[in-house]
């Protein structure tokens, strides 16, 4: 209803300016704003004429919210508070009401598996709602894979890949591992000894640390993972010193290597990452390059019309002025693709990030 809008705010603007020059609000009830009382209403609101005056103006408002109903969205970050699909969820939630592209954007986090428990759920739930979006990325890939998921992300509608990030690898300031030599050293010394915190199992945090293990010279099934549902959780691992390392986005560990707590002592970029104050792991000695990304998934059983106007809207999040401070801030890249050419280069991904699990033996 109007009353629960702030649309009834625009309400009273017009009977002020239009109608009478004064008007207390606090002795209004909505309840007469009816048609079966309209008499009553008019006389509240000083009109003569309740059909003339004032019933096409409640119309345009009731015009107004539905619309704006509509325009409500409710976004799945499939994992715990903290991680890289939450703030992806929450940046989104940021931008898109910002930039009046949606009146109302909920985020809702379903933790577990990688994501898959959460876009199992989806799946379900948003069957034909275009209002319901999940955000997920190359640890689902991943994650899918090395669980044997039942449901793929062939149940869901690719909107588009919206940020790339590159990897980071942290120390506590107090770690002996003072750079990625040492890391090296340590691990090649007793490969078991060397426990890495990150994401879920099978993510781009877990492959990463098997390739960095690969490219230096040591089996990759002796890296000593231990995976967390999200980034909050791994972060508390590494600041009370439980495992040796940290790995994933550097947005999961800003704010700790900005308060001197943690020290970056390699990026998975090709060259330096303008926010963060650490060597590339070529710059380390490790020839390895590796980047994360993240995308935008609608329900299963939209029209092309529904999927359209959903990818519309993100389109225009992705141009927006809010959104690009976010990439800055978040040292996020733009690896926007849209609907369809997300959906080509997905089936690319899917099939290089198996090859990869199955090289590093997490997957047979």
């Amino acid at each position: 209803t109007l009353s629960s809008l702030p649309l009834l705010d625009e309400l009273f603007k017009f009977v002020n300016e239009t109608i009478k020059d004064s008007f207390d609000r606090s002795s209004f009830c909505w309840t007469d704003l009816k048609q079966d009382n309209k008499g009553l209403t008019a006389w509240y609101l000083g009109v003569e004429d309740y059909d003339e005056v004032l019933e096409p103006y409640i119309e345009s408002l009731s015009t107004k919210a539905q619309a704006q109903a509509q325009m409500e969205l409710k976004i799945i970050a499939p994992a715990a508070p903290g991680g890289g699909w939450d703030q992806t969820a929450r940046s989104m939630q940021e931008a898109l009401t910002a930039e009046g592209i949606s009146g109302n954007v909920q985020v809702t986090n379903v933790p577990g598996a990688g994501g898959t428990i959460g876009l199992a759920q989806f799946v379900q739930e948003a069957n034909g709602d275009p209002s319901k979006l999940i955000v997920g990325g190359y640890v689902m890939v991943g994650a899918i894979l090395t669980n044997k998921a039942p449901v793929t992300l062939d149940a869901v509608t690719p909107i588009a890949r919206l940020t790339g990030e590159y990897e980071v690898i942290v120390v506590p300031t107090a770690s002996d591992i003072q750079d990625l030599a040492g890391l090296v050293a340590k691990l090649k010394a007793d490969p078991g000894s060397v426990s890495w915190a990150g994401g879920s199992a099978g993510g781009t945090d877990h492959i990463t640390a098997g390739l960095f293990a690969k490219a230096v010279g040591v089996d990759p099934k002796l890296v000593n993972y231990v995976a967390f549902s999200g980034g909050g959780e791994a972060l508390a691992a590494v600041l009370g010193s439980q495992v040796t390392v940290g790995i994933s986005g550097y947005g999961e560990f800003q704010s700790q290597v900005e308060a001197g707590a943690l020290r970056v002592i390699g990026v998975s970029a090709p060259e330096k990452v303008a926010i963060i104050n650490g060597p590339t792991f070529k710059e380390g000695g490790v020839d390895l390059v590796v980047q994360n990304w993240r995308g935008v998934w609608a329900g299963p059983g939209l029209s092309a019309e529904q999927t359209a106007a959903i990818g519309a809207d993100i389109e225009k999040l992705v141009n927006s002025a809010s959104w690009q401070k976010t990439l800055e801030t978040k040292g996020w890249n733009n690896t926007y693709l849209p609907g369809e050419e997300f959906k080509t280069q997905l089936a690319t991904e899917i099939a290089s990030t198996e090859a990869i699990l199955k090289d590093v033996g997490l997957v047979q």
